[in-house]
């Protein structure tokens, strides 16, 4: 996780630029992006992509939807510092790398001639680019993003993995259902729409 390597294939920019760059990329190129933007051990640029992801739809759902957070006895700064901060510090990196686990167990069964489980973990961080704004309160808008969220995913394990969509769907299903109907409440909007959940 802490391996950052300097040159990677694709050669990706650092620094904000590059994380505004590889934001637009894969929401406007995906197939490209998952092609010449995920490279073996290259993690540390994935993960600080997700965390921004979460950082800013956290911050907003905060800001905005204050109510959805448990009550803290400190002031509404440090409440929100609190709630913030755990779930970009700890909760983000921690269920990245979970689901991360689970879609490699699946895709043990499903692809024979696999990438590494860095690339792996990659794909699933930068699938979360169009969960930037999940934190609004606008169901419609939330349940949008988490569907790009999951057809990116499919997409990256096809392109990095060399499998076919198909296959790529069938190992991806239950990790999007984690990381986008839970994670990112597309199933709370699924339900606020009045429409059954899958799960």
């Amino acid at each position: 996780m802490t391996q950052w390597i300097e040159d990677p294939h694709g050669g990706r920019e650092r620094g904000p630029r590059g994380l505004a760059r590889a934001w637009i990329e894969v929401l406007v190129r995906p197939r490209n992006f998952f092609r010449v933007g995920v490279a073996p051990g290259d993690q540390a640029p994935g993960l600080l992509f997700a965390m921004t992801v979460v950082l800013i739809a956290t911050t907003s759902h905060y800001l905005l939807i204050p109510d959805n957070f448990p009550s803290i006895p400190v002031s509404p700064v440090l409440e929100g510092l609190f709630w913030i901060s755990l779930l970009v510090l700890f909760v983000a990196p921690f269920g990245l790398h979970m689901v991360s686990a689970v879609q490699t167990l699946l895709l043990l069964v499903v692809v024979d001639d696999r990438a590494g489980i860095s690339q792996t973990v990659q794909v699933i961080a930068y699938a979360t680019a169009p969960c930037l704004v999940a934190g609004l309160p606008a169901p419609a808008i939330r349940l949008a993003v988490c569907a790009y969220g999951t057809v990116l995913l499919w997409i990256g394990l096809q392109v990095v993995h060399r499998t076919s969509f198909v296959r790529a769907v069938v190992a991806g299903t239950i990790p999007a259902a984690l990381v986008f109907g839970y994670g990112f409440g597309g199933f709370g909007a699924l339900e606020a729409l009045g429409i059954a959940t899958p799960f």
